[in-house]
């Protein structure tokens, strides 16, 4: 008998900006390097034999949570792989709602009907898990193997243990970022000892006890999942100027001069770089709700990518959308070989320095401004594990 602990990888990219991230190689979030260092606490005493991972960043650096304190080599392979979702891959949430909704309420049902041009089909993920798993297994009798995976591959080996099929997965619970499975398989038999038990994870640090999206049973979300559509600096100007002129209030008051004309130069020199992607609404279903801009040419020899407009619609601030801002401008910049992101922001305008602060920028340097220095802040988005996580 082979006991196998089956876990999922901490916080990613796609969990925290609300994208889709299948086989798309997205990084841990600064909770998910809180979500390691607990994981690590609970496997400190726990012998384990050898560690396997799939082989996307964000398993393989969760993995160092147990390989790293145990002395043992991770190996690697794709058949521990989240589904493949082809087509989708790196998509918002929120334009699958609006372009793909029946095909999206298939997939929150594990429906047999869900296809994605280029992906892969729920019996094709139970077969690839299974055959995986069991092999793993097989390789170490009488030992006890961690193995790092993914959220709905996870939830497709439950399923195929249990005998049930695509479409049969609505009872099974929802995984929460690093939650462990515990196994006991011998031959073609498995034995679940326990299943997605994350008491290692403080409820803070908890990425479920965040979200909501899980709890809905009508196909829908339960969360608000941003899409992104063109801002036309042609035709909408005006109503990019009104943002930038209240966002400028909101920060410096009414009797700080504001140079309208300057700002909207400024973003339809960038909209002429990109016209369906430097500068964007950020919508909610039929409603703008924020304006991202960012500049495609300036500091790209420097490999970053920077933002001059990151801009949240009053009624919506505080309520944790802007995020799903910054992983529009991550998946915009990163394809581009940009490996940060960077922006300006007043030292006083408290709530943006905590909003950056909490999604890992930090201060490089300092910028004259048009009435004050501005802090020039950076944001890692290249494939480097944090150097400090054990200490968190």
């Amino acid at each position: 008998m082979t006991t196998v602990y089956l876990i999922r990888h901490a916080e990613a990219e796609g969990n925290l900006y609300r994208r889709v991230h299948g086989w798309y190689d997205s990084l841990i979030t600064e909770n998910g390097y809180r979500q390691i260092a607990a994981l690590r606490g609970r496997f400190a005493e726990v012998p384990i034999d050898a560690v396997y991972a799939s082989d996307l960043f964000r398993t393989r650096t969760t993995a160092r949570a147990v390989y790293l304190s145990h002395g043992l080599e991770l190996r690697t392979t794709p058949g521990l792989r989240e589904i493949s979702l082809g087509a989708w891959e790196d998509r918002p949430w929120g334009a699958l709602e609006q372009e793909d909704a029946l095909n999206l309420i298939r997939f929150n049902h594990s429906a047999p009907e869900f296809r994605v041009r280029g992906g892969e089909t729920f019996a094709q993920v139970q077969e690839r898990i299974k055959k995986t798993v069991f092999q793993l297994a097989a390789a170490h009798p009488g030992q006890t193997i961690a193995l790092f995976s993914h959220g709905t591959a996870i939830r497709c080996l439950q399923a195929a243990i249990r005998g049930l099929g695509p479409g049969q997965m609505d009872g099974l619970g929802h995984s929460d970022n690093t939650a462990v499975t515990c196994l006991e398989i011998e031959g073609d038999r498995a034995r679940t000892v326990f299943e997605n038990d994350n008491t290692h994870l403080p409820e803070e640090i908890s990425t479920l006890a965040r979200q909501r999206w899980w709890k809905a049973r009508d196909g829908g979300s339960g969360d608000a999942n941003l899409w992104f559509r063109p801002l036309d600096m042609r035709k909408e100007a005006e109503r990019f100027r009104a943002a930038r002129h209240e966002a400028w209030q909101s920060i410096h008051g009414t009797s700080a001069p504001f140079d309208g004309d300057g700002f909207v130069k400024d973003a339809l020199r960038c909209w002429k770089q990109g016209p369906n992607k430097a500068v964007l609404w950020a919508m909610r279903r039929d409603e703008p709700a924020g304006v991202l801009h960012l500049d495609l040419e300036r500091d790209a020899g420097q490999g970053a990518g920077y933002i001059p407009f990151f801009y949240m619609m009053p009624q919506l601030r505080c309520q944790g959308l802007g995020v799903q801002l910054l992983g529009q401008a991550v998946s915009t910049f990163r394809p581009l070989g940009r490996t940060r992101l960077r922006l300006r922001c007043a030292p006083d305008n408290l709530r943006a320095q905590r909003f950056y602060q909490k999604y890992g920028f930090v201060k490089v340097g300092e910028e004259q401004g048009a009435r004050v220095p501005l802090d020039i802040l950076e944001k890692d988005i290249g494939y480097t594990v944090k150097e400090d996580w054990m200490n968190l």
